[in-house]
């Protein structure tokens, strides 16, 4: 009996023991199996996108981006077509025939021609410019002892510096004055034929005058209209000193030059 109460005990004892253990086990491996169902539902991702890089946009070359500097200031570069409008004034006039003065005064005909101009800032304010035009003109004397003589023809190429100023800089709308030089060099000289077999016409110079403005259209694109008074007088000479009709002629030509024009900063 006492040995049958014994067993009973031990046996007890040993499913309490194992029923334990796997309490234990259970509570060791739910967090496990709890941290093993949150890994298997979370979501998966396959690539993460990368940032934006800074600077990376684009600006069409006739659009207006935060990049783009307003109005124009130092270090600007521009080149400049402009349609140019050459208006000799033709004041006092004075001929010459085999040394003798004669009535009579000279008329040169105005020309239209494309102009290129080149421009560089070199402050905010003041900037130098060079065009380079060249127009053909037709002369005549008028009022003379033979009545209206034909003289010929001559292409006149006028580079001309400027420098100016600029009163509202890093603006749309920049006005400006300048003041410069023009050189006046005549070339393709044909005489008209008639009284006038040979025709010579020096070269000549003078200081100049501008006003004008620049309007900034979108982007780095400029519209300029532009106005030079040049001071430039004509000598010329008609024939040979032996031909008996030598002909020599001063001209104050003073042409008013205006131009208007789509121009691009560099």
């Amino acid at each position: 009996m006492v040995k049958l109460r014994s067993l009973f005990t031990a046996l007890v004892a040993g499913v309490a023991a194992v029923s334990g253990t796997a309490a234990a086990q259970a509570q060791v491996a739910t967090p496990a199996a709890t941290n093993n169902a949150a890994y298997v539902n979370a979501p998966v991702v396959g690539q993460i996108p990368a940032a934006p890089r800074a600077g990376s946009g684009h600006c069409g070359l006739f659009e207006t981006c935060a990049s783009t500097k307003i109005g124009l200031g130092k270090g600007d570069f521009l080149i400049r077509l402009s349609a140019l409008g050459v208006m000799p004034e033709d004041r006092d006039s004075k001929v010459w025939l085999n040394g003798n003065a004669i009535p009579g005064r000279v008329k040169t005909t105005r020309q239209v021609m494309p102009e290129l101009t080149f421009e560089y800032f070199f402050t905010d304010n003041i900037s130098i410019d060079l065009i380079a035009a060249s127009t053909r003109h037709e002369v005549a004397a008028e009022g003379t002892p033979f009545g209206k003589v034909d003289v010929g023809s001559a292409w006149v190429l006028p580079p001309t510096v400027t420098l100016a100023w600029h009163f509202r800089p890093h603006k749309r709308f920049n006005p400006y004055l300048g003041v410069g030089g023009t050189l006046a060099w005549f070339h393709n000289v044909s005489p008209a034929g008639g009284l006038v077999q040979k025709l010579n016409v020096g070269v000549t110079g003078g200081p100049s005058v501008n006003a004008g403005f620049d309007y900034q259209l979108v982007g780095n694109w400029f519209f300029n209209f532009d106005v030079k008074q040049m001071f430039v007088r004509m000598h010329a000479w008609a024939n040979d000193r032996e031909s008996g009709a030598f002909i020599k002629a001063h001209d104050s030509l003073d042409p008013t030059v205006v131009g208007a024009g789509i121009e691009y900063r560099f």
